[in-house]
């Protein structure tokens, strides 16, 4: 198998993990990644409507998670460090979640990293993916742990979730939501399947992901055919992420991003990667046709631009980590506006006598 190395580049912690991805025969303009965010939310009542717009081939996506489920290596370290991230704000929390769903995107990822964190007596799996739901089924029989944590799988659509209102304490989303064609619509129903008090954590990738791959790619294309075509979707940017969180009617919300190095022997590698992890293109206007020599030019120009010394190529992964909850007569909330009884002329004046 080959190698790649994983550097986490957002924190002053630097993470350097060896990580294995799978090896598997096939042409690199087949294996683009994408990620996006939609609209589709009617505004009235809080409730999701179907999207006008649709960017994804959803039934192509879950295909693509089939394949996955049998590409994917027993550990994924750019995952997994993505999972332990995200389950860290569990730590934060006194509160305990009894219940708790995780949708698809990393789901092998969220069960190892789990390890007993928020007091989980229960846990709801889902994916569209048949396959994949199988393969963490497996992988969870076979599985060592001892944290006692029934685990129930389910086959289903984060666009269509199919959860009853108030029915969980926890949702979980890592790496999975930024290919709804709905986005706000996907989280305003997680938000309603949540019970009061209940917690929102969710990752997807963000704006400056495989910026490296994009730049070569478009070099490429110009070089080869004279023009470009759409081979990635927009990615949803960090100051987007607080307005959905807002917009889908969280409270408490919080946004933090954390960049990811990963780097790879040849750019044919990072394609199997993105195989195995299920981010290919899957773009409903993609082009299904690349030449051949555009597609290898792709990978010299990566290769040329961004290689390094030690004949490695990087690759960027950015991720938006987001926190919401939902609205509880407990929860922490702001005076109403005009009900200050201090000024900050007369709070300046009072700091100013004090630090003389």
């Amino acid at each position: 198998m080959r190698g790649a190395f994983l550097y986490r580049t957002a924190s002053s912690a630097n993470l350097k993990i060896r990580a294995r991805t799978a090896t598997t025969a096939g042409a690199a303009y087949k294996l683009l990644a994408s990620a996006s965010l939609s609209t589709g939310y009617d505004g009235e009542e809080g409730l999701p409507s179907a999207s006008k717009v649709k960017i994804f081939d959803r039934e192509l996506k879950r295909r693509q998670r089939d394949r996955a489920a049998w590409l994917s290596t027993a550990k994924d370290p750019f995952a997994d460090a993505v999972a332990e991230n995200l389950l860290d704000r569990l730590e934060d929390c006194k509160k305990t979640f009894p219940t708790a769903l995780c949708l698809g995107g990393s789901l092998a990822a969220i069960r190892r990293q789990l390890r007993g964190q928020g007091s989980i007596e229960k846990l709801i799996m889902m994916d569209t993916s048949h396959d994949m739901i199988k393969s963490c089924r497996q992988a969870n029989e076979g599985a060592s742990n001892n944290d006692n944590i029934e685990t129930s799988f389910v086959v289903g659509d984060e666009e269509f979730l199919p959860m009853k209102e108030s029915s969980v304490d926890l949702v979980i989303s890592c790496l999975g939501l930024h290919w709804t064609n709905d986005l706000p619509g996907a989280m305003i129903q997680c938000k309603l399947a949540l019970k009061p008090d209940g917690l929102f954590l969710a990752a997807i990738l963000g704006g400056e992901t495989l910026k490296e791959l994009r730049i070569a790619c478009t070099v490429a294309q110009m070089e080869r055919e004279g023009g470009i075509s759409p081979r990635m979707s927009p990615l949803a940017q960090v100051r987007d992420a607080g307005n959905l969180l807002t917009r889908a009617g969280f409270t408490l919300p919080g946004v933090d991003v954390d960049e990811y190095t990963v780097k790879y022997r040849s750019a044919l590698e990072l394609i199997d990667h993105l195989r195995a992890m299920g981010e290919t293109n899957a773009l409903l206007q993609r082009s299904n046709i690349l030449k051949r020599e555009t597609a290898l030019a792709t990978a010299a120009v990566y290769e040329s631009m961004f290689g390094a010394e030690d004949g490695t190529i990087p690759a960027t992964f950015q991720v938006i980590y987001m926190t919401g909850w939902k609205e509880h007569h407990s929860q922490q909330k702001p005076k109403t506006r005009g009900s200050a009884t201090v000024s900050f002329q007369d709070l300046h004046k009072h700091l100013a006598t004090d630090q003389s």
